[in-house]
């Protein structure tokens, strides 16, 4: 059964990790440390009363309004991986929310969030997505647009694993579009490998309520089973498994995140997510508080450390205050529920019409 309060963790979870992580993006850990006290920082940092989400929770988003916008249009009800042209399109508009204002007489091209002042807004945005975008988007697994495995195309996919809950859709195939989704501007294996692992684990936690060892190993399985034996590949398997290694030891927390890297490449990323996932399993504060507080990519270790947890637990299990004071807390509740209802209901046919179906993907 789809379960709503896991679709809404999943994507606060991960909002609220980017948001407390993005004050500290850039900062070394002396500055961090300085700056916050011996814990590093544990609460948001408020901008003119909000805490500020990056282009991780944008794209997040723009990822989600164009999974549920291509399947009201017919899109991949025969091959999921056709998704991921209608998730281009998506991305498409969201680069228009970084390169111009606002304006109201516009109709964006498949995402409704185009119309919402709120995501106009530059926040930091990878140079990676900018790029590729601005050339199309488009990349393929075997059709790279470039060379590069930055941390940008896993941080935005975790609502392709919500997306496919309970649809009888197999891991693997949520893993290539996960994986796909990552790859449409970031060309590297190991941009878009982290892609196709988010996806299952996201799917996994959400739909089975698997615990964080067993989804990382389903989803390594399946890795073995997809891809044929590479360096790239088998040097992604390592650092996973080095991660949920470290899990159950009593390293301290912030030698085991030096172990595993920075966080600007996507595995690293990830690696560092899972670990903080599975270290302070079912318990958000802590996770966030140690997936922001090193040198690296905080707001993404972060914010894929919140996907995590928060498929787990639910909205219910966040603590209020990763919640009050959140940018654009309804609008990402309201995509969150949209995802998880895919599709009109009697309450809500007029909005979905007016926002998935109204649209003309690829005029």
């Amino acid at each position: 059964m789809r379960d709503l309060d896991k679709f809404r963790g999943c994507l606060i979870g991960g909002a609220a990790g980017d948001a407390l992580g993005y004050p500290v993006e850039f900062m070394d850990e002396k500055a961090i440390f300085r700056r916050y006290g011996q814990d590093g920082i544990t609460q948001f940092e408020l901008r003119n009363g909000e805490a500020m989400m990056s282009d991780d929770t944008q794209m997040t988003l723009f990822t989600a309004v164009g999974l549920v916008y291509g399947h009201a249009h017919g899109v991949g009800l025969d091959n999921i991986q056709e998704l991921a042209e209608p998730i281009n399109g998506a991305y498409l508009d969201w680069l228009t929310t970084q390169k111009q204002r606002y304006d109201p007489s516009k109709t964006p091209h498949v995402a409704w969030l185009g119309n919402c002042p709120g995501l106009y807004s530059l926040r930091a945005p990878g140079n990676t997505c900018l790029n590729a975008l601005s050339q199309g988007g488009g990349g393929r697994i075997n059709r790279p647009i470039n060379n590069s495995k930055g941390c940008g195309g896993v941080m935005r996919v975790a609502p392709i694993g919500l997306f496919f809950c309970d649809r009888g859709t197999s891991l693997d195939e949520v893993g290539l579009l996960g994986a796909g989704a990552a790859a449409l501007t970031h060309g590297h294996m190991l941009g878009w490998l982290p892609g196709f692992s988010l996806a299952q684990l996201i799917f996994l936690l959400a739909q089975d309520g698997a615990d964080m060892r067993t989804a990382v190993e389903a989803s390594l399985g399946s890795i073995r089973r997809v891809f044929p034996e590479s360096t790239d590949r088998d040097a992604f398997l390592s650092l996973m498994e080095k991660a949920t290694d470290l899990a159950g030891k009593d390293t301290d927390t912030l030698s085991a995140i030096h172990a595993l890297g920075e966080g600007w490449v996507g595995d690293e990323a990830l690696a560092i997510a899972v670990y903080c996932a599975m270290k302070y399993e079912g318990d958000m504060e802590r996770a966030l508080i140690a997936a922001v507080n090193h040198k690296g990519d905080s707001d993404s270790t972060g914010a894929i450390a919140g996907n995590l947890v928060g498929a787990q637990i639910g909205k219910s299990g966040i603590p209020t205050k990763y919640m009050t004071q959140l940018e654009l807390l309804p609008l990402i509740e309201d995509v969150a529920d949209d995802l998880w209802r895919d599709g009109p209901d009697a309450s809500h046919a007029d909005a979905f019409e007016e926002k998935y179906v109204s649209l003309r993907f690829g005029r």
